[in-house]
């Protein structure tokens, strides 16, 4: 089984900076993909972005194009999210996931973390 744990949640100021973490254990056969998404109470899950099995290719949503980056560390088994320019409507609790389909923007994933907390004060 999969298992993955976020980190590095926490409280930042608008326009500050945060980086995420996403550790993961198990084995995951076939062209997999890790992301990262977010939920706010009362809210829908929604995609934050997207990265291949290779590290190679990469996927945003709109509203984290050009401020936050996705990345692995394959040697650490670890996805990072590097969110920049936080502002008050990226709060919410990140989460990171692995779906054995490919990529997708669905919150369908086939493993998920339990999350970490976000919180960007105005």
């Amino acid at each position: 089984q999969v298992q993955l744990v976020e980190s590095g949640g926490g409280l930042v100021q608008a326009g500050g900076s945060l980086t995420l973490s996403c550790a993961f254990s198990g084995v995951v056969y076939g062209n997999y993909t890790w992301g990262w998404f977010r939920q706010s109470p009362g809210q829908e899950r929604e995609f934050v972005a997207a990265i291949d099995w290779r590290g190679a290719t990469t996927d945003y949503a709109d509203s984290a194009k050009g401020r936050f980056t996705i990345s692995r560390e394959v040697f650490k088994n670890t996805v990072i999210l590097q969110m920049r320019n936080l502002k008050p409507e990226d709060t919410a609790a990140y989460i990171c996931a692995c779906n054995a389909g490919g990529f997708s923007r669905k919150p369908t994933y086939d493993y998920w973390g339990q999350g970490t907390q976000v919180t960007v004060s105005s």
